[in-house]
């Protein structure tokens, strides 16, 4: 028998989780690809639909209600049967769905693609983080957290001049086809690399999907991730025409504000990973972090910056809003029960949903009652909402069948 050197096997092991994290942050990245496929065709689709943008935004609310309520039974699929079949199956649905609706422009394939495009955005939170969960070295999970998040900013980021660039050049019928062609390619990718299954190294443990997930701190960590949702979204979807509204700052600098703050959160997200894997109290990080941001913001609420300072203060704020992400993915992970991580996941990513739903209405409401300077002093009231929250699930990580197979494979 021939002894293979300890080396040979970690390179192997490393090799192996490389590439696992590196077509799981793939597929990361088309789950936010999909996501602005539709609001960037808005022009398009409202002249070939001749229906008005209230009717092409009930196709969105459509979109953030169906992925809300199949959040939590994809979760528990996935600690069913695998997240690997469930991961392969999304992007495939998310796919078809955008394809279907650039053979048939309609208004009712329309809400039917904006169905199909919400179950399968239901699927990648649960499944990604499940097989990340499982298979990435313990040592760097908050890094591999925070490398799969950057994916999925880099996908919305660059999502608007990609179609823009394929409606100038096929159409807008063909840039729909073409983009959902992506999902199923992506697929194909998992296929190839093989990527590893969590449902098949949980199934060994037994008694998994019988775990009574339901605890209180993934409840209260579903409250916290509505929250975090309902603070973003108020500066992200409504920030410039607040800037403009109720500031003074002219449409050029209070989109150079907002793309500082969508890009510092992007590089954010990358260095709080190096946080994470540098700390057990993930609850205080992330609780410190957005307390500095509810300062900052604050002050955008109550003073007129120069455009140069509110750029640097917009940059800031979202710098830290980023660091903080791979801290809340391993709260979710510390608190997840053995052998429940799709669920786990599945069901705190509904409190994103629960925001999407309500924040367009409540910032819109403020927009209406003339309060531009409550867009960004709301979003410091979900932001202090949000730290005493991150306290309050500051706990030490849960020994899972998971983390310990994960020992096993990567040894």
């Amino acid at each position: 028998m021939v002894d293979i050197p300890a080396t040979t096997g970690q390179t192997v092991a490393t090799n192996s989780s490389l590439r696992t994290l590196g077509v799981i942050s793939v597929a990361h990245w088309v789950s936010h690809f999909h996501l602005l496929v539709l609001p960037v065709l808005f022009p398009f689709l409202k002249e070939q639909l001749g229906v008005g943008f209230i009717e092409l935004g009930f196709a969105l609310t459509v979109f953030a209600v169906v992925s809300g309520l199949t959040q939590a039974p994809i979760g528990y699929l996935v600690d069913r049967i695998g997240a690997r079949k469930i991961l392969i199956g999304g992007l495939c649905v998310g796919g078809l769905a955008l394809i279907l609706l650039g053979l048939h422009v309609s208004y009712p394939w329309l809400i039917a693609s904006a169905v199909l495009l919400g179950l399968a955005n239901s699927v990648y939170h649960p499944a990604d983080y499940a097989i990340l969960s499982a298979h990435m070295d313990e040592a760097r999970m908050g890094r591999a957290f925070s490398i799969h998040t950057f994916a999925g900013f880099l996908g919305g980021a660059v999502a608007p001049a990609i179609m823009v660039t394929l409606v100038a050049t096929i159409g807008g019928h063909g840039a729909l086809i073409v983009a959902g062609a992506v999902g199923p390619l992506v697929a194909v990718l998992l296929v190839i690399a093989d990527t590893p299954d969590a449902g098949a190294v949980k199934s060994g443990a037994g008694g998994g999907s019988r775990v009574n997930v339901m605890t209180p701190a993934i409840i209260v960590l579903t409250i916290f991730f509505a929250l975090l949702s309902l603070s973003n979204a108020g500066i992200t979807n409504f920030g410039v025409v607040a800037l403009m509204g109720g500031y003074g700052s002219s449409l050029s600098a209070a989109n150079i504000a907002l793309s500082a703050f969508l890009g510092a959160s992007a590089v954010g997200v990358l260095a709080g990973g190096l946080l994470a894997d540098r700390t057990e109290r993930h609850g205080q990080v992330a609780a410190a972090c957005f307390g500095l941001n509810a300062a900052i913001v604050l002050v955008i609420a109550l003073v007129a910056l120069p455009s140069v300072v509110l750029m640097i203060a917009m940059g800031a704020a979202g710098f830290l809003g980023g660091v903080i992400a791979p801290s809340r993915d391993m709260l979710v992970r510390n608190a997840a029960p053995q052998g429940a991580a799709g669920r786990a996941f599945g069901i705190v990513s509904t409190g994103f949903n629960v925001g999407g739903i309500i924040s367009p209405l409540l910032y819109g409401w403020i927009m209406d009652q003339n309060l531009p300077h409550w867009v960004f002093g709301a979003s410091v009231v979900f932001m202090v909402l949000t730290v005493l929250l991150a306290l309050v699930t500051d706990r030490d990580p849960q020994p899972s069948t998971e983390k310990a197979d994960a020992h096993v494979l990567m040894s």
